[in-house]
């Protein structure tokens, strides 16, 4: 009778850690990427000029770049489910600041936003290999889908929400604290489980003490991680005024970067556990990079046409890279402890390459009205990506 009441209690864990990974895995994106298709309104209705709206995107990422490292290096001191309800109550509060009213406020809330997101981003891949340390293919599979999926939904549906909650651009923003306190319900519901089934309790992280900083594959992984990062967030921040330049209309837009979301979910699912099989990964770097160079020779010089082929040629390698990027946490290191320190590191360094990637590109389009330059730019940091993804992908541990 206890064997089986354990083999029950087994069961539903593993239920709630499932649901744990996707409901937290689904606040990572969707909450920055909800702001591109409404983002001419937030400019009319609050007086933004074009550097302050590319600080919505911007400030996310400068709090993942200056807070990973510091999440990572606390992440042993609490239970790692108690450390992610603590990035949705973050989340939450950021959430709801931004839709409060004020200028200030949206600022404010970004920063909450972006330093909530940046503890789940750093703390879910540890909690993946601490609670599925046999299936990390599959779990990150489902980590980078259930991502995707809302962000595809927020890009696509970001102006409809609006318009059918009837609070414009503040219904399209506000509508993610629902998923936020999903995310929260389910996490509460585990530790309430654990209290009450102490023998199936899972550890804390262990602590380490070693320097990711003074490892070589660790600056690989993360340099490669910031590149490929850039690349997809200046997409993010600026194809739907890239494409209205070229008289696509508001709506158009959106669901441009909707394919784009689409096409990344069969691809981050599947990926990650074909490469976790793999003895290394480099030539899924090749794949990688000739699909952006592509892509961004042909926003150079073909603009708006093909552009739905062009957004799946998008999703596709962003797709392969996003998962490369995640699955190197796991993969590349030899316990929970530097998985979580490798993927501070590695978000911290890559998002503060990819924070500057939305302002630079919008700056070369202010020298260039032809929007070539700024894809020139993006094509360069393929060129980077490619050098640094080579090594990164590698057989070889962090450690070593």
């Amino acid at each position: 009778m206890k064997s089986e009441t354990r083999k029950n209690a087994s069961y539903a864990l593993l239920i709630i850690n499932v649901l744990v990974v996707i409901l937290v895995s689904s606040n990572l994106r969707s909450p920055i990427i909800s702001v591109a298709p409404v983002l001419g309104d937030i400019r009319d209705a609050m007086k933004l000029d074009n550097f302050q709206v590319s600080l919505l995107t911007s400030i996310p990422l400068f709090m993942f770049a200056t807070c990973s490292v510091l999440v990572s290096r606390f992440s042993h001191q609490f239970s790692i489910s108690r450390f992610l309800m603590y990035s949705l109550i973050i989340l939450s509060f950021g959430l709801f600041l931004r839709i409060t009213g004020s200028v200030w406020m949206l600022f404010l809330g970004s920063v909450f936003i972006g330093l909530g997101i940046c503890i789940g981003n750093v703390v879910t891949p540890g909690y993946v290999k601490n609670n599925f340390p046999k299936q990390i293919g599959l779990m990150t599979g489902i980590f980078a889908v259930a991502m995707n999926l809302t962000a595809a939904l927020a890009s696509g549906f970001s102006v409809k929400i609006g318009e059918w909650t009837g609070f414009g651009w503040r219904g399209s923003l506000g509508i993610w604290l629902v998923i936020a306190g999903l995310g929260l319900f389910v996490l509460i519901l585990e530790l309430i489980f654990n209290k009450k089934n102490p023998d199936q309790t899972k550890a804390a992280l262990s602590n380490s003490d070693f320097n990711m900083f003074k490892s070589a594959q660790a600056w690989n992984i993360s340099i490669f991680m910031g590149l490929q990062s850039l690349f997809y967030y200046c997409m993010v921040a600026w194809l739907p005024s890239f494409l209205s330049d070229y008289h696509m209309q508001g709506d158009s837009t959106g669901w441009v970067l909707f394919v784009i979301q689409i096409t990344m979910i069969p691809i981050t699912f599947c990926s990650p556990i074909i490469a976790n099989k793999m003895k290394d990964q480099r030539i899924l770097i090749v794949l990688i990079c000739v699909l952006m160079l592509i892509s961004t020779m042909m926003f150079a010089w073909l603009q708006s046409q093909w552009i739905y082929v062009n957004a799946v040629i998008i999703g596709i390698s962003n797709g392969l890279s996003f998962s490369l990027s995640i699955l190197f946490f796991s993969t590349r290191t030899k316990s929970s402890a530097n998985a979580v320190k490798i993927s501070g590191m590695a978000q911290s360094v890559g998002y503060l390459i990819a924070a500057f990637g939305p302002p630079v590109f919008g700056k070369l389009h202010d020298w260039d009205v032809s929007w070539k330059s700024s894809f020139y730019f993006l094509s360069f940091a393929v060129v980077l990506m490619f050098y640094f993804g080579m090594k990164a992908a590698r057989h070889k541990y962090v450690e070593d």
